[in-house]
């Protein structure tokens, strides 16, 4: 197949991941795929970075001098590249391509929605989910919960695909994991909890690090150690390491700055957390930590209550239930091997072969 993949996203961010990935799932795989991106952007250069075919395109522009311009490019686009599919992962200019199609375009239009915010049901909106889209694909059960109820999407064009990811790459990988304990000080009796992401408000570094100094009042917390493996975006390290030197973990705590050897980093860890505020509609980290083999538990957000059980997740921003969790990770090794075995049953179908084979459906026009 020939498919176009609309990243107009400027950082590189789960959504950006989740097109450019695709991308490279269909070049691997023998299809062609064209990135499309915003100049000067994180996206624009992770795709090239990675080897994708990929053109700069003002694809967020309000100006309607250039919108002209751009409706103009991707109709040659579209004559020269003759795609079989195009899948749009944000909003700002599907409404281009969603008059293309109505115009009889021979393309399938796929929208992906991987944000957090859920789309309006206003009639723009109609229009284009349900006339001009050929299938829209949903990350994350609320999303497609929003898409079936608010705008009457039926089963045969709405789909949930909640992504996947390379289970080559990131498998447990016990001489890593040994080699990074021994980097960071860590014994045999730590129990080491770890957190995988950016600095930023989101993420919950700041509730993990008083639930973690909570959990290390009750017995037997002495062991428990802190690796925030991720840096600082919104969030300056800074930031971070006084909410560390104010809970009093500072000895405790290991913030590990970006790294190459992330699948040693994740081995490491004796327990993943997913310790989000709100967002994680696509949850990359998660399925990088479950993919490793280390249990996880995380926030009732998103895409986590499809990817984890009830015994696994708890609200956000609710320290003493975090710490609570942690806790209990630490201290039942039979609740700890449960967790792994649950989430073991669920990353076993979320590779980046079952992402690709459950997309390829949705642009041949079938069910994943």
């Amino acid at each position: 197949m020939r498919v176009i993949q609309v990243a107009n996203v400027r950082w590189f961010n789960a959504t950006s991941w989740y097109a450019l990935y695709l991308a490279r799932l269909l070049r691997e795989a023998g299809h062609e795929a064209l990135v499309l991106a915003p100049p000067d952007t994180e996206t624009l250069d992770k795709a090239r970075h990675w080897g994708l075919p990929a053109a700069a395109l003002p694809l967020n522009s309000s100006n309607p001098a250039t919108l002209a311009r751009l409706a103009v490019e991707l109709r040659r686009l579209v004559r020269e590249f003759r795609p079989d599919a195009v899948n749009c992962h944000r909003g700002e200019s599907f409404w281009l391509w969603g008059a293309m199609r109505a115009a009889g375009a021979p393309f399938r239009l796929v929208r992906t929605r991987g944000d957090q915010r859920l789309p309006r049901n206003n009639a723009p909106n109609r229009w284009l989910h349900n006339r001009c889209a050929d299938a829209v694909v949903a990350t994350n059960s609320v999303m497609h919960a929003h898409f079936r109820d608010a705008f009457g999407i039926g089963p045969d064009r709405l789909h949930l695909i909640l992504g996947g990811v390379d289970r080559e790459r990131f498998a447990f990988d016990p001489e890593g994991r040994a080699r990074v304990r021994a980097e960071f000080g860590y014994g045999p009796q730590d129990f080491v909890v770890g957190l995988l992401g950016r600095f930023d408000e989101v993420k919950g570094q700041r509730e993990l690090i008083r639930a973690v100094a909570q959990a290390r009042l009750a017995p037997g917390g002495q062991r428990l150690r802190l690796m925030l493996a991720g840096f600082e975006t919104a969030t300056t390290q800074a930031e971070v390491r006084g909410w560390i030197d104010a809970a009093g973990l500072g000895e405790a705590t290991t913030i590990t700055g970006q790294r190459p050897d992330v699948a040693a980093v994740i081995s490491a860890m004796d327990l993943g957390v997913v310790a989000s505020k709100w967002s994680e509609t696509i949850a990359r980290a998660a399925l990088e930590i479950m993919s490793c083999g280390r249990p996880l538990v995380g926030t009732s957000v998103g895409v986590m209550p499809d990817l984890l059980g009830p015994e696994a997740l708890l609200p956000p921003a609710d320290v003493p239930a975090l710490a609570r969790a942690v806790a209990r990770a630490a201290t039942d090794p039979g609740h700890l091997r449960a967790l792994a075995a649950a989430q073991a049953r669920t990353i076993a179908t979320l590779s980046g072969r079952d992402f690709l084979e459950r997309t390829l459906a949705v642009y041949a026009g079938g069910r994943p």
